[in-house]
């Protein structure tokens, strides 16, 4: 399985520049800085919902894709169809193992959300490694600081039966990269 980028939509001075408007002040000027950035991200204000990020799974068994179709606010999903009329094979004959192009978009607030049961260690493998691809390949360099597991988004596991992460140094770590705003 393969994840190709393919573009991203909105900038952060469109986020900057919403975030102003909130707050009665007109269009501002360059870049924000990687703190506000990441700032805006962890506090999840609105206006991070400007950007957005497409992609596409390649070769991505069903059944993993089924799990990213649960995720709807904030994404619009596009997988190739299994449609017997379409493919000239019978539906009843295709495993769940069976490939498919999945792609989609999602906007900043989607990412994280999505993060936080898709990154999760009771997550199925597969279905973390396809999202683990997705965070990689994120043309922003703040955006994959905020894409963590729930564990880490809550400072706790509210899972029913914890894997044991957060109670680990290198979980302990990870929280305070995720806090920190550099």
């Amino acid at each position: 399985m393969d994840i190709k980028f393919i573009k991203s939509k909105g900038t952060w001075r469109d986020v900057a520049d919403s975030a102003r408007t909130t707050i009665g002040k007109d269009v501002g000027m360059g870049n924000p800085s990687f703190r506000w950035k990441k700032r805006m991200l962890l506090a999840e204000h609105s206006p991070i919902r400007q950007l957005s990020f497409k992609f596409k799974w390649i070769d991505l068994p069903y059944w993993v894709s089924t799990h990213f179709v649960r995720h709807w606010l904030g994404i619009t999903h596009w997988v190739r169809t299994q449609r017997t009329d379409r493919t000239g094979v019978s539906r009843n004959e295709l495993p769940q193992g069976a490939f498919v192009e999945h792609e989609f978009e999602a906007n900043a607030q989607a990412m994280i959300s999505i993060s936080r049961k898709r990154l999760c260690n009771q997550a199925s493998k597969e279905t973390k490694e396809a999202w683990v691809k997705v965070i990689n390949a994120i043309d922003d360099e703040v955006m994959p600081t905020v894409c963590v597991p729930d564990c880490i988004y809550r400072g706790h596991c509210y899972e029913y039966e914890p894997c044991g992460y957060s109670d680990t140094d290198e979980y302990k770590k990870a929280l305070k990269r995720y806090r920190h705003l550099y």
